[in-house]
């Protein structure tokens, strides 16, 4: 278990102090994949850079398995860091060493045999599913290949938890795609603890259990993704979760709703059955849902018929249905 608690870390520079990050307290949990998302600036990499004292906190503790690192001396922390893998966006790998040497290089320095250290570095390399590249140098990789190596040198040294620091923002959707697929895999199969930094959300929603909203060096929302994405409760999370779709009393029009999905079956028809229902006419202005897990997250937003009579009966269906909505009125726009 991480657990991070008033977690401070200010630079000193010459145009003066800066705060990265300020009273940030988390915990992480054994097995579980956790994200880490905000904006450009707001404090994402510094923090997890202290999660291995990569960068010192100002204030604050981590307490990794019961073990303050802080108060660690520098061969004990060494020895923690074992334990604790990295990959990031450039992947950083040792051009003048073949994939299986890059993979071997923490075992060198942790002295393992050599018969062993290449023993587990084939075995690593079979698991990122790069077998029959141990040969190869990283200049004859692909950008996919290159994280899947990383990843396998990230995982030499039995680790325990893997810090993935914006890994998937020099790939491709399709290649982001196998990689997340790739570090679900080896939480499931090694039982890895991930902790993922990105700026984007659909890294989040593929494949964190729980996510931590950053804005300025703050925690401004922790929830489980499901709950995140169906009601985000922070501007920051707003506007990282939905940043094409406006609340109902921004759009212009006359009796405007808005339904939010934060758990219902993905497959359940719920706007065919409130049109049918209601016998109501209504209008999709906007929609943002996402299907997490075999569920529905998100929002549409409808325009209802100027009669009164049937908007009031199309929200009678939701209150008795425990369809979570929100309700304005406002001048009727036509270009909506």
């Amino acid at each position: 278990m991480i657990q991070i608690e008033d977690l401070s870390k200010t630079f000193h520079t010459a145009a003066g102090d800066f705060t990265a990050l300020s009273d940030v307290n988390l915990t992480v949990n054994d097995g579980e994949i956790f994200g880490i998302i905000g904006l450009s600036g707001a404090g994402k990499s510094t923090l997890v850079r202290c999660i291995n004292y990569l960068e010192v906190p100002t204030g604050g503790r981590v307490v990794i398995d019961g073990d303050e690192l802080g108060k660690l001396s520098k061969k004990e922390l060494l020895i923690k860091r074992r334990g604790i893998g990295m990959i990031f966006q450039g992947f950083n790998l040792l051009e003048q060493r073949t994939v299986l040497k890059n993979v071997c290089f923490p075992l060198e320095i942790a002295k393992m045999p050599k018969s062993d250290a290449v023993k587990r570095a084939r075995e690593l390399l079979a698991l990122v599913g790069l077998a029959d590249k141990e040969n190869s140098y990283p200049s004859q990789l692909s950008g996919g290949q290159k994280q899947r190596v990383a990843i396998a040198r990230a995982l030499a040294a039995e680790t325990k938890y893997l810090l993935c620091d914006e890994a998937t923002s020099a790939l491709d959707p399709d290649t982001t795609r196998s990689i997340l697929e790739l570090l679900k895999k080896v939480n499931r199969e090694l039982g890895v603890t991930i902790i993922v930094i990105t700026h984007e959300m659909k890294v989040i929603e593929s494949i964190c259990d729980r996510a931590a909203v950053i804005d300025g060096g703050h925690i401004a929302e922790l929830a489980p993704v499901s709950e995140l994405f169906a009601s985000p409760k922070s501007d920051i999370a707003k506007k990282l979760i939905l940043p094409s779709l406006n609340t109902a009393d921004e759009i212009k029009g006359s009796r405007v709703i808005r339904i939010t999905f934060d758990g219902e079956n993905s497959f359940k028809p719920t706007v065919a059955n409130l049109i049918l229902t209601c016998q109501a006419p209504l209008n999709i202005l906007k929609a943002d849902t996402e299907d997490i897990g075999g569920v529905a997250c998100g929002h549409i937003i409808l325009g209802l018929p100027d009669d009164k009579a049937v908007a009031d009966r199309v929200i009678r269906y939701l209150e008795d249905n425990n369809i979570k909505y929100s309700y304005s009125e406002s001048e009727v726009d036509k270009n909506v």
